[in-house]
């Protein structure tokens, strides 16, 4: 048996060419156009490619997008004024602080400081709360990604016996809160889990997000799982942190790296933006 091979890229395209259709009438509705902020502080190489990248998916769905550069050497006070400028104009739904800043900055104070009701990244404190207690609010885009995927492949997560691997805060238990919240029986496995191979044969949904290449083997899949390889690491080329070539061979579906969940990412960063402009002209309406 070989895997069905899950297009990220191509349920990407999907996404934002519908998301692209209910900004243009959210524009004709509202007679303004949803909006994104990006701070960018310093000159890493690839923050800038990531926050071109977003300007660029945001200018293509329609969205209005307002960039920020700030040295290096900027001050924490200036972000943090930039950032409550930010929280109180109308004209922006979403702030994306992007990660990491220049040292001696505070990257998660600054990302905590952004208001909830604009947290696109879904990494607040108070959006944390928000998707711990299944209230609404905005999701984390990795994760909201992947509740994507798995509903386009047609799977019906109830009752579902699902792991994720990987606990951190950026996508592992944000992963772990929404799985639940669609009836999937989870399981958070880590690097101090006992039998990490035998945890993850118990998995009907499995969920990798570790930064190791290729970690888990292929016969740590149960016959007929899911796999999503949520891991992007650059050894001779870029591999996930599942070892493909041998899961593909076990797995009922897998998503390749490159080419996987890294599509959805952005994709989720739009409707997320768009979610924030929905909710903001709502409160303004109530």
């Amino acid at each position: 048996m070989s895997a069905q091979i899950i297009d990220g890229k191509q349920i990407s395209a999907t996404r934002r060419a519908a998301i692209k259709d209910e900004v243009a009438a959210f524009t004709a509705e509202f007679g303004r156009k949803p909006g994104l902020a990006t701070i960018l502080i310093g000159e890493d190489a690839g923050s800038q490619v990531y926050v071109a990248n977003k300007h660029k998916a945001c200018e293509e769905a329609g969205m209005e997008s307002f960039g920020f550069a700030l040295s290096a050497n900027v001050p924490s006070e200036e972000v943090e004024a930039l950032i409550d400028r930010l929280n109180a104009d109308d004209a922006v739904d979403g702030i994306l602080c992007q990660l990491p800043v220049p040292k001696p900055l505070d990257g998660d104070a600054l990302s905590q400081r952004v208001s909830a009701d604009k947290d696109v990244d879904g990494l607040t404190e108070a959006s944390a709360g928000r998707l711990a207690l299944a209230a609404p609010g905005l999701r984390p885009c990795t994760p909201r990604g992947v509740m994507v995927m798995l509903d386009e492949l047609g799977v019906d997560l109830t009752g579902k016996r699902a792991v994720v691997v990987g606990r951190s805060n950026l996508f592992g238990k944000p992963m772990a809160q929404m799985l639940l919240q669609a009836n999937a029986t989870v399981t958070i496995a880590h690097s101090r889990t006992a039998d990490l191979p035998a945890v993850c044969r118990e998995a009907e949904i499995l969920i990798v997000a570790v930064g190791q290449p290729e970690l888990v083997k292929g016969d740590w899949v149960a016959p007929g799982a899911v796999v999503i390889d949520v891991g992007m690491n650059r050894t001779d080329k870029l591999v996930g942190d599942v070892a493909f070539d041998e899961a593909k061979e076990v797995a009922s579906a897998i998503t390749p790296v490159p080419g996987g969940v890294g599509p959805m990412t952005i994709a989720m960063l739009l409707a997320n933006t768009l979610d924030a402009a929905r909710a903001s002209e709502a409160r303004r309406a109530g």
